[in-house]
């Protein structure tokens, strides 16, 4: 493997087509796609200063990097890339890759990333900026601190562990989701999704997890959270804190310590379809009296 040490680049296609480069040092200054179709490439302690750095790659490693916001649009239809210790302040990075992993990464400016990609894996990663993870499937995900809506819109298969979420409408129209030990602040969660999972999770959510097919909670909070559940199937939800209110869910057994109100609209749902048990009464919805009828 060539290395080139503290070299400046600019013009457009600086280091086009590489193959088997170690890049130490770089500035990767005016000139888009400077490393456009490259493979087999390894940059350490270098910045990116434009757009389209690294498109149509195969095999990239970095290391200590920086991508300026400039460096925008910056890494699309690129497979097989692990990124460390580095800062990404560019928006709309990742687009249409596969196998990309980030660790210990600060995304500053992350709206609309993370879009139609496969296979991504995230440890560490600090981001802010709407439209995180929109329409990629295969996720896995352990201690992402996100500030910014509508995260993972459209995904599929995500699995999320030890992150905090301040996101609203998160997870919408996804299917196969599973979230341990997190934190999820934000209006209108998990709306129009399938198969979504929450364990040991704290939720603050107005008018939150609605309109979902196959809901399971394990050990969750509720906390200053309305109107939940509204016509969602096949609930199966253990909460262990007070739900301040409950809407017209369709199906399946829910357990909170206590409930504010439990509306059910006759013409809507059909209430046995549904048990709801207050623990702390350890009576059933149909005679502990908490029942609003419209």
């Amino acid at each position: 493997m060539n290395t080139l040490k503290q070299g400046y680049y600019t013009g457009e296609r600086a280091l086009f087509q590489s193959d088997g480069l170690k890049i130490d040092s770089g500035i990767f200054a005016d000139g888009e796609s400077p490393l456009k179709e490259s493979k087999n490439i390894e940059i350490d302690n270098s910045i990116f200063k434009w757009k389209y750095p690294l498109w149509y790659c195969q095999n990239i490693e970095v290391n200590q990097t920086t991508l300026l916001e400039t460096a925008r649009s910056g890494i699309w239809y690129t497979n097989h890339i692990h990124i460390s210790d580095s800062m990404i302040e560019a928006p709309k990075t990742f687009r249409r890759g596969k196998d990309i992993t980030l660790v210990n990464v600060d995304m500053p400016n992350a709206e609309e990333t993370f879009w139609n990609c496969q296979k991504i894996h995230l440890n560490n990663v600090h981001a802010r900026g709407d439209y995180y993870g929109m329409n990629s499937e295969d996720i896995e995900v352990d201690r992402l601190y996100l500030s910014g809506n509508y995260c993972f819109d459209g995904g599929k298969n995500i699995v999320v562990r030890n992150s905090q979420l301040n996101s609203k409408d998160a997870f919408w129209n996804c299917e196969n989701v599973t979230v341990y030990d997190s934190v999820i602040i934000g209006e209108y969660l998990g709306w129009n999704s399938k198969n979504l999972r929450f364990v040991n999770c704290t939720i603050e959510s107005l008018q939150g997890l609605c309109y979902i097919e196959g809901l399971k909670m394990e050990n969750c909070k509720l906390i200053n959270t309305t109107l939940a559940f509204e016509f969602c199937t096949d609930i199966d939800a253990d909460i262990c804190s007070h739900v301040d209110s409950i809407m017209n869910p369709i199906s399946g057994n829910i357990i909170v310590d206590s409930v504010g109100e439990y509306i059910h609209e006759a013409d809507k749902v059909d209430i046995s379809q549904t048990t709801l048990i207050e623990r702390n009464k350890n009576k059933c919805d149909e005679c502990c009296g908490r029942i609003a009828y419209v």
